[in-house]
């Protein structure tokens, strides 16, 4: 019985554990793929961008800004950059 107790104890932990990393990994993966979606926005609007004036430069501010909003932090970016 009291082998029962032990593995009963030892499963809750491991799914507690797994349930608490899951979390954290899901976060990571959101940002990543903002990020990769900022980047792509960043990288056409400075190609596509210099046919109209358009430009961004990057550098950490930008991207972390895009990291964290993907592309609507494109256009925050934009909007503070001609608006002040």
């Amino acid at each position: 019985m009291e082998l029962i107790g032990i593995i009963l104890i030892a499963v809750l932990a491991v799914v507690l554990i797994l349930k608490l990393l899951t979390a954290p990994i899901k976060l990571a993966g959101k940002l990543l793929i903002n990020a990769l979606v900022g980047f792509v926005a960043l990288f056409f609007l400075n190609f596509a961008g210099n046919l109209v004036g358009l430009s961004l430069g990057i550098n950490w501010f930008n991207a972390i800004v895009v990291g964290l909003f993907g592309a609507p932090g494109v256009v925050l970016l934009l909007l503070l950059k001609y608006l002040l």
